[in-house]
């Protein structure tokens, strides 16, 4: 059974796992993982007749992702699998009906980076479309982390990331015209780091004005 499990799911992010089974993502068929890295949330995807792509900064990611949708999806193109940031989608408005974020977004240099990379995802992402992202914020540890300026910090674990809190998530699923379409999920792993879920479906297409840089001040 383990063996089983790992051939179809790989090393998937748990939370994605978790929507799956709740069969969210049924009826999607094109999907963009933004910030693919080696691949460990496509396996899924790509054995079960998704329309798959995959964007990620790293040559080397990429190159590895296309070996592993040449075995498991021999009949998508490798072109489907493209070596660029998260801010500069190279697609089309409206094009995808789940947009995957997972440890990504808190690798920004600041507000203007993040947002940058989130609206990008947006605006590629179609109206009823879901973006599923895993970030690092400071829900839970807002006493533990310390600031290095730009919304940047120190964590406990000796990282330096970006970090969001449920205020921010709440006020650009507004802004953007989204919807939760799962509660804010928070892990503290033992106050060393928090990794936030934030599960957004867009209900509207329009592209707002950048929240306010205030929302960043904790």
């Amino acid at each position: 059974m383990a063996n089983t499990l790992q051939q179809q799911l790989g090393n998937i992010d748990i939370y994605l796992f978790d929507q799956l089974l709740k069969g969210r993502f049924d009826d999607c068929k094109k999907v963009l993982d933004a910030g693919c890295g080696g691949g460990r949330n496509l396996i899924y995807f790509l054995q079960n007749g998704f329309e798959v792509h995959g964007i990620d900064p790293n040559p080397d990611a990429v190159a590895h992702v296309k070996d592993l949708a040449k075995e498991l999806a021999p009949k998508l193109s490798a072109k489907n699998f493209k070596v660029t940031p998260a801010e500069k989608l190279p697609f089309k408005d409206n094009e995808f009906d789940l947009v995957i974020s997972s440890a990504v977004l808190h690798f920004a240099t600041d507000s203007n980076h993040f947002d940058a990379m989130l609206r990008s995802m947006w605006r590629v992402l179609k109206p009823g479309g879901y973006l599923f992202a895993r970030l690092a914020s400071d829900i839970g540890i807002e006493d533990k982390v310390v600031g290095l300026g730009n919304s940047c910090f120190a964590l406990p674990d000796g990282s330096e990331l970006f970090l969001v809190n449920e205020q921010i998530l709440l006020e650009y699923t507004s802004e953007l015209g989204g919807e939760l379409f799962e509660p804010i999920k928070t892990t503290n792993v033992q106050d060393l780091r928090c990794m936030t879920t934030w599960c957004v479906r867009k209900t509207s297409p329009r592209i707002s004005p950048k929240v306010s840089e205030n929302s960043f001040s904790f």
